[in-house]
């Protein structure tokens, strides 16, 4: 079986065939010994391009990030042994956040496995519990079928799957035709049986109040969820990775729940009589009433495991509402009304934090930064949030019309993910701005990746939140009662470094340059970094702790701390309440 240029096709050269079908375009990773017939594969083939990384976990978060902008299927990969562990932190991160990704892992020569040979790993165990499937190819009699089969678990279950090749395998004769195929469609978007249907309705009836929470498994029943408001006169809150679908435009938006929470989500949810769970997964049990709940999700694994139930109800959260909200009787705006008035009182109280004299703050109220590059930058941006205070000033400050993306590590949790998603979705689509919102701990990290920039020329703009600490471990030290320790390092010149590498940089210390030189970065044609010298206690406080946490913080705090603003929410806060007939 010939391949191209007349040599004998690889099963490298079948498995790239196999992703071009796919509609694969790319590859991210760093090239290696047992990945050589891969990589040479693509280099032979003109439909598909290698992604040089300068660390493999930021391939996986690459390919994260494109497979979340894109919908599609991404595809990352790493050699055996080391570039197998590396790899697996990122591929951790798109499998919890639902991404549609295949990591190939290279193995060892086939015939050393099990011998303690060199750089020697079990890939197969390895992965397993970061992927709903991850399987050895052992012959070349098993391709294509295995390639198939992988992509088809990705897309199917919206997640991560690898496929584990060793070197000899990749770079053995195929043996069978690759033919032709693509794979079928996500999951399957399915309305429960009328009998749930019926009870649901007949308990959202009975409920003198209801209140929805919602989160990312709600984004496409936007509409849905919005008439469903209107139609029982329910608050609508909003997990983190909701917030970009459902808090814009949005007459009923009552605020975020949880550790970065804000406004009057938190008091909706408890007070009122039937709390609607749509969606979500939300993981923190404390900001859950714990009782008088029903939830819609997709997964029926979801349901109940974060709080007791009323009723579960597996399905598609659009299929089921429109099936639903015929049945339901209309309620009265009471209850919202007044969610909505408190909602504008918790906004009111903590917008000062960040506009009270800020712009003469120094060091520079991280706030105040948020809050410009929001105003500042392109409807139509995708903001990357680095795990830790950056979560907190995305979540606050950054407004979603539609056509904002604002991605995270907002399941995993992990370090270093701004600067990696932020390539990944650039390389997509270089005419989109992408900003990637990193704290200095997460950009030290993966420092390399702003070499990574550069030799591609993504025009990435990074704007660094340089408090020279990891801000929210101090946060939950103070929180503890615990002084600071080992949380705070040395000031470090971002820009000086960025400008080392090749990259436009600017470094700001006084909060009057901010917006000149944000507009100066956000400008530039190419890949440029902002190094914002901002104040390690201007801290996020969760709207809801304990009085233990509480006392902790005021024993611990020695400098006043912020409780964080909210950006251009409380406007529409605002005008929701003067929506209100009196």
């Amino acid at each position: 079986m010939l391949g191209l240029f007349g040599k004998s096709k690889t099963v490298a050269d079948q498995l790239v065939e196999v992703l071009v079908q796919a509609g694969v375009e790319r590859i991210y990773g760093i090239v290696g010994d047992s990945l050589n017939a891969l990589s040479d594969a693509i280099r032979r083939n003109d439909a598909i391009e290698w992604v040089h990384v300068h660390n493999e976990e930021s391939a996986a978060f690459m390919a994260a990030a494109e497979a979340q902008v894109t919908g599609r299927l991404a595809v990352c990969a790493g050699s055996c042994g080391p570039g197998n562990t590396h790899l697996i932190q990122g591929v951790f991160d798109a499998h919890r956040s639902a991404a549609p990704v295949l990591a190939i892992a290279s193995h060892i020569v086939s015939t050393e496995i099990g011998t303690g040979f060199f750089q020697e790993t079990d890939p197969k165990r390895l992965f397993e519990q970061a992927s709903h499937w991850t399987e050895l190819v052992s012959s070349p009699e098993q391709m294509p079928r295995m390639a198939r089969i992988g992509i088809q678990q990705a897309v199917g279950l919206r997640g991560a799957a690898v496929l584990v090749l060793p070197g000899d395998v990749l770079e053995a004769d195929a043996t069978n035709d690759t033919g032709t195929g693509s794979p079928v469609a996500g999951p399957v978007l399915g309305t429960p049986p009328d009998d749930v249907i019926a009870e649901l309705a007949e308990r959202i009836n009975a409920a003198g109040t209801v209140a929805i929470f919602g989160g990312i498994g709600a984004a496409g029943a936007r509409a849905e969820l919005l008439e469903l408001a209107e139609l029982v006169g329910a608050p609508i809150g909003h997990s983190l990775r909701g917030k970009e679908a459902l808090q814009y435009d949005n007459p009923y938006d009552v605020g975020m729940s949880g550790l970065l929470g804000y406004g009057a989500c938190y008091q909706a949810t408890h007070e009122a009589d039937l709390l609607l769970l749509l969606g979500t997964d939300f993981p923190y049990r404390q900001f859950l009433p714990q009782k008088n709940t029903v939830q819609i999700d997709l997964d029926p694994s979801r349901l109940g495991r974060r709080t007791a139930l009323d009723l579960g109800v597996a399905g598609d959260v659009g299929a089921t509402l429109r099936a639903l909200i015929p049945r339901l009787e209309r309620k009265d705006h009471k209850f919202l009304h007044k969610m909505l008035g408190k909602h504008v009182d918790e906004l009111e109280r903590v917008v000062g934090a960040y506009t009270e004299k800020v712009e003469d703050l120094v060091p520079i109220h991280p706030e105040y930064v948020a809050s410009i590059l929001d105003e500042e930058a392109a409807e139509d941006a995708v903001f990357t949030a680095d795990t830790g205070m950056c979560t907190s000033w995305a979540a606050r400050y950054i407004t979603p019309n539609g056509r904002r993306r604002v991605l995270g590590s907002f399941v995993h949790g992990t370090m270093a993910n701004a600067l990696p998603h932020a390539l990944g979705a650039a390389k997509v689509d270089p005419s989109r701005q992408v900003i990637s919102m990193s704290g200095d701990g997460g950009l030290a990290m993966l420092l390399g990746e702003l070499l990574t920039a550069k030799l591609h020329n993504l025009p990435v703009k990074v704007v660094v939140f340089n408090n020279s600490s990891l801000g929210m471990v101090r946060l939950e030290m103070l929180v503890a009662g615990d002084p600071p320790y080992e949380t705070d390092h040395d000031h470090v010149d971002f820009a000086a470094i960025a400008r080392a590498a090749g990259l436009h940089a600017v470094r700001v210390e006084k909060p009057t340059d901010v917006r000149g030189a944000l507009r100066d970065v956000l400008d530039h044609d190419g890949p440029a970094l902002l190094d914002v010298v901002t104040d390690p206690d201007a801290l996020e406080i969760p709207p809801h702790i304990t009085k233990e946490e509480a006392a902790g913080f005021a024993l611990a705090a020695g400098r006043s701390v912020m409780s964080g603003g909210v950006g251009q929410m409380l406007h529409l806060a605002r005008t929701n309440l003067r929506n209100i007939p009196r």
